[in-house]
């Protein structure tokens, strides 16, 4: 069940009335999980059982994504912004320095609190940031096409579809490399996350100019990628390690861009391995 944290968030001469859903559960060390775009926070689904084993999990849904309402106007959906959210949701809830963990424009985010000294660790599953312009192009493309058929299928049809393997690729084998094993009541689900997102076209429109190039010292970092990750290519992995020379690279084997259902193992290992 989710929770809504409201909390005022921006400049100290304009402070903006900001919430986030989420939902905490387990015991252990504080450990904050962020989804990528157009996803929402049931993406950790898979490894939520085993994370809440051995820490306290925070899974948000970003603003303007899954539960969570838009941020007000005034408020860009930029790293200078988001990143600052974050580090003041986790104040309200009563965690000082989490782990984080995120994928894709979590794993961005993610790596952003890293840089910030906001987190005392940082996993990052195919973290968006480390593209060329021409990889850039073809993931928001990707991505602007997956948000168009979202919109565009009659819910009855997204239903039917999701109760087929076949029917779950089609709607999800952009970003999962096993879609068939994500239940029917995830994918349709996480369709509906993607085409009711109010913040996915601003969060795309401060995405062109998005690079990460700053390294992350001081703290464990862990950079995964899936082998087959259709979206952003595992060749982006080599130069965010050459960004954060201190961080471990890890390939996930068999894993597409959004690892957590591929294979919930190899990723709460990774997170927990980091996270020590």
């Amino acid at each position: 069940m989710a929770t809504t944290a409201s909390f005022t968030a921006g400049s100290a001469g304009e402070r903006h009335s900001v919430s986030i859903a989420y939902e905490r559960t387990g015991s252990g060390e504080p450990l904050l999980l962020l989804h990528g775009i157009g996803h929402h926070r049931q993406a950790w689904d898979p490894v939520l059982r085993i994370l809440a084993a051995e820490r306290d999990v925070i899974a948000l849904d970003l603003p303007g994504f899954g539960a969570s309402p838009g941020l007000p106007d005034g408020l860009p959906y930029d790293l200078a912004t988001v990143a600052p959210v974050l580090g003041a949701f986790c104040e309200e809830i009563g965690v000082g320095q989490p782990h984080v963990a995120g994928n894709s424009l979590g794993g961005l985010l993610a790596l952003e609190l890293g840089r910030l000294k906001l987190v005392r660790s940082v996993t990052a599953l195919s973290p968006a940031g480390f593209w060329t312009q021409g990889e850039r192009r073809y993931a928001f493309s990707t991505l602007r096409a997956m948000r168009r058929a979202a919109l565009s299928m009659p819910a009855p049809l997204i239903q039917r579809l999701s109760t087929r393997a076949v029917g779950r690729a089609a709607l999800t084998s952009t970003i999962y490399a096993r879609p068939g094993r994500r239940s029917p009541e995830a994918v349709v689900a996480e369709t509906f996350a993607l085409r009711e997102a109010t913040g996915f076209h601003q969060t795309l429109a401060v995405g062109r100019s998005v690079a990460f190039t700053d390294d992350v010292p001081g703290l464990p970092v862990t950079i995964a990628w899936g082998s087959q990750d259709r979206l952003l290519l595992r060749r982006q992995g080599i130069r965010a390690k050459q960004t954060i020379p201190g961080a471990r690279l890890v390939r996930l084997p068999g894993c597409g861009h959004v690892p957590m259902n591929d294979d919930p193992a190899a990723v709460a290992r990774v997170i927990l391995d980091t996270s020590r």
